[in-house]
């Protein structure tokens, strides 16, 4: 990567240090907000622990729960009762307890394909911000929550899959995942998804090395194509980084 197009490196310890900084860093947008909020969450295990420490008793306290409204990048097209959806682990994690209902968004999931679910989704999105085309000076969300798949994805964006060059659509279907579960998938485009002021990637795990290696070396994967028109961190802990430059960067 050049270095214009470098994102900020935030190297932590362990799964629980990551997962104390993204709250930090949760917390931090939240506050520098004094209207409506936007938090575009993210599926998979990586920010269950985040989530648990949004719904703890010392933060909970602190977010303004009547301004907040809490999104979701990508959804696995299955009912939102299945163990595999992802908002529905973010619900039984922090939000049910703790959000307005109506400051829930979930993708549906309950509709005839993930086209349909793609373009509902967007409609909603749009009725949210007020406008049917994004303006680069007025950002969608305050802060997206972002993972790296073992194959360089991120959000249900697969390398070489169309959904990857979308310009003009905020959401897609994704008829067929790349990595399992191997169940079709709806997502936000990179240009939504960098409608933001911090997009925050969370790597962790010494099986993320690999995939770490190849996103540090520039690899143009949609991990590494997935940018915020803010300020873009990968906070990372140890045990993901790559051998080289273990101990730091």
């Amino acid at each position: 990567m050049a270095a214009a197009d470098q994102p900020k490196l935030i190297v932590v310890a362990d799964t629980e240090a990551l997962a104390r900084t993204a709250a930090e860093r949760v917390m931090a947008r939240i506050a520098a907000n004094p209207g409506r909020i936007a938090i575009c969450l993210t599926g998979g295990s990586s920010p269950k622990k985040l989530y648990q420490l949004l719904g703890s008793d010392a933060r909970r306290s602190k977010i303004p729960w009547d301004r907040v409204h809490w999104f979701i990048g990508d959804e696995r097209f299955v009912p939102d009762s299945d163990a595999l959806n992802n908002m529905a682990v973010a619900r039984a994690t922090f939000l049910d307890r703790n959000a307005p209902a109506g400051h829930i968004h979930p993708i549906p999931t309950r509709v005839d394909n993930p086209d349909r679910s793609a373009e509902a989704y967007a409609h909603e999105l749009q009725a949210f911000y007020g406008a049917e085309s994004l303006d680069p000076a007025r950002p969608l969300f305050d802060l997206v929550l972002m993972g790296a798949g073992p194959d360089g994805h991120t959000a249900s964006l697969f390398p070489g899959y169309p959904a990857t060059e979308e310009t003009a659509r905020w959401v897609v279907g994704v008829p067929k995942a790349n990595v399992a579960p191997f169940v079709p998938r709806v997502s936000l485009t990179l240009p939504a998804l960098a409608s933001c002021y911090e997009m925050l990637f969370e790597i962790a795990g010494h099986d993320k090395q690999p995939i770490l290696t190849r996103l540090l070396n520039g690899e143009t994967l949609p991990a590494v194509r997935a940018r915020s028109n803010g300020e873009t961190v990968w906070l990372i802990d140890q045990a993901a980084l790559p051998e080289g430059i273990r101990g730091g960067r």
